[in-house]
C-alpha cells in the first residue's frame, strides 16, 4: 500500500487526511498541537459562505486599505514596516486585480462544489458540529455598497450560487433580532454556519477510524523529496524521528511557504490575521436577542454564526502584521461594540476573543496539486476561505495523488480538473 505523509491538522490538513483514507491509502497526519483545529481552525466566523467567494482583488480594497492606514480599529489594517515578504505579496495581489471576475467566479463555483462533500461527510460519519442551514444575510449600510453586491451577485450566479436582493423590510423578516437603518441586504437561503473545530475533530477520529495515523504534537522540522519517496523529520518531547513516505501532501497553512522553499517550490503565502469573539449566550434574553440567521456586515467586514444554544460567534477583520499572533484589545473592541449596537439585548458580559493567522495566496485562490519534485503535493493558501472550500480542494487533492500513485487509473470529474488546472495558475 502507498504511504503519504499530510502536513497540518487543520481543517484543510484534516479533510485531506480524510479524503485520502476514502481512496485506500496509508496516510499519517503530522500536527504539532497536541489536538487537532488548534490554531486557524479553532474559532472562526463559521461560516459555510460562498457567497462570501468574491475575491479581494479589487481597486476599492486598495482605495480602504490607504483610507484605514492610521485606524487601529480599522477592518483592514497594515503594519506599514516594510519586509520583502510583505512588498512582494501586494506587487502579485495587484498583479491580479485584472483577474478579480474570472477568480471570483471560480471560487464561487468551488464553493458550491464543496457543499456536498462536506455535508455527505458529516451525515456519514454522524458528526456534530452545529450546523445550522439557515442561510446567510449579507447587510448594506448605504447604496453604493447595495449596488457593488449587486455587481458581485452577478458574478455569483455564474459561478452557480444564486442570492436574492431583500429590502429592510424583508431583512428585518429574515432576522427579527437584527437592530440598526440599513439601504437593504442580500441573501443566500442556500449558505449555512457550523463550529469548524468540532468539525474538523469529529473527522479527525472519523479518519482514524478508517486508519488513518494521526501524531499530533509532531513539529515537523523538514521535508525532504529523495530517491523517488519523501522524508520528515518530526521532533517531540522525546527527540527527533524521520519518517520515510511513497509522498507528502502540505496542508501546513501559514507554515507551508517555508516548507514549499525547501522543496523547491514558490507558494507565496502570507499570514492574515483575523480576530473573533465568541459570545457566550448565559440567560434567556441573551439567548432570544442572539440571531438565528448568519450575517456579514459588509460595512465593518464582520461575519456572525450561532453556535447552537448558547454560543454567538463574530468574526472578522484583517491585519496585515507578519506572524504576530496577539489578540489586541483595540481589534476586539470594535467587535464588542458591534454586538452591542446591533444587538442591544446580548449580554457581552462573557466575551471569549481569539485570533489566527489566515494563509492567504496573492490571487485569492488555494494552491492545490502537484510541487516540482515527484512525490510532493499542496492543498492549502485557503485564505479566509478555508473551512468554505475544504471538503472540496480536499476531494481535488485526493484525486491528483491517487492518479500518480495507485496503479489504477482514476477518473477526474470535470469539476476536479477544472479547479485544478484554475488553481495552478
Amino acid at each position: 500500500m502507498k504511504t503519504i505523509a499530510v502536513i497540518g491538522g487543520g481543517i484543510t490538513g484534516v479533510t485531506t487526511a480524510y479524503a485520502l483514507a476514502r481512496r485506500g491509502l496509508s496516510v499519517t497526519l503530522f500536527e504539532k498541537n497536541r489536538y487537532a483545529a488548534m490554531e486557524t481552525s479553532f474559532a472562526n466566523g463559521g461560516q459555510l459562505s460562498a457567497s462570501n467567494a468574491e475575491v479581494w482583488n479589487h481597486p476599492s480594497t486598495l482605495l480602504k486599505g490607504l483610507k484605514w492606514m492610521l485606524r487601529n480599529d480599522a477592518p483592514l489594517l497594515v503594519n506599514p514596516k516594510p519586509s520583502w515578504h510583505k512588498i512582494s505579496w501586494f506587487a502579485e495581489f495587484i498583479a491580479h486585480l485584472p483577474h478579480y471576475e474570472r477568480n471570483t467566479i471560480e471560487t464561487a463555483r468551488l464553493a458550491v462544489a464543496a457543499r456536498e462533500h462536506l455535508f455527505a461527510w458529516a451525515q456519514e460519519e454522524g458528526i456534530d458540529f452545529d450546523l445550522k442551514k439557515q442561510g446567510i444575510l449579507h447587510i448594506y449600510r448605504d447604496k453604493a455598497g447595495f449596488d457593488h453586491a449587486g455587481r458581485v451577485s452577478e458574478l455569483l450566479a455564474r459561478g452557480g450560487l444564486p442570492r436574492r436582493a431583500v429590502t429592510p423590510a424583508e431583512m428585518k423578516a429574515i432576522e427579527p433580532t437584527l437592530a440598526g437603518q440599513y439601504f437593504g441586504g442580500y441573501y443566500t437561503e442556500s449558505d449555512s454556519t457550523g463550529d469548524i473545530h468540532k468539525f474538523t475533530n469529529g473527522l479527525a477520529r472519523a479518519a482514524e477510524r478508517r486508519g488513518v495515523r494521526t501524531l499530533f504534537g509532531q513539529d515537523v522540522q523538514g521535508v525532504k523529496a529523495q530517491g523517488g519517496g519523501v522524508q520528515v523529520t518530526s521532533a517531540d518531547a522525546s527527540g527527533v524521528a524521520q519518517h520515510a513516505f511513497d509522498a507528502v501532501v502540505v496542508c501546513a497553512g501559514t507554515a507551508s511557504r517555508q516548507i514549499a522553499a525547501s522543496l523547491g517550490d514558490r507558494i507565496n503565502i502570507y499570514p492574515v490575521k483575523g480576530y473573533s469573539i465568541t459570545v457566550n449566550l448565559r440567560d434567556e434574553t441573551s439567548q432570544r436577542s442572539a440571531p438565528q440567521v448568519s450575517l456579514l456586515d459588509d460595512a465593518t467586514k464582520l461575519v456572525t454564526s450561532r453556535l447552537g444554544v448558547d454560543r454567538f460567534r463574530v468574526a472578522g477583520t484583517a491585519e496585515f502584521n507578519g506572524f504576530n499572533k496577539d489578540i489586541r484589545a483595540d481589534r476586539i473592541q470594535p467587535l464588542i461594540d458591534w454586538v452591542q449596537q446591533c444587538f442591544p439585548g446580548v449580554s457581552t458580559q462573557s466575551v471569549v476573543p481569539w485570533a489566527g493567522l489566515r494563509p492567504m495566496m496573492p490571487n485569492m485562490l488555494p494552491r492545490v496539486g502537484r510541487g516540482r519534485a515527484p512525490g510532493v503535493f499542496y492543498n492549502t493558501g485557503h485564505g479566509h476561505l478555508g473551512w468554505t472550500l475544504s471538503a472540496v480542494t480536499a476531494d481535488m487533492i485526493g484525486d491528483v495523488v491517487a492518479e500518480a500513485l495507485l496503479p489504477r487509473p482514476v477518473g477526474l470529474g470535470a469539476a476536479a480538473v477544472a479547479g485544478h488546472a484554475l488553481t495552478q495558475a
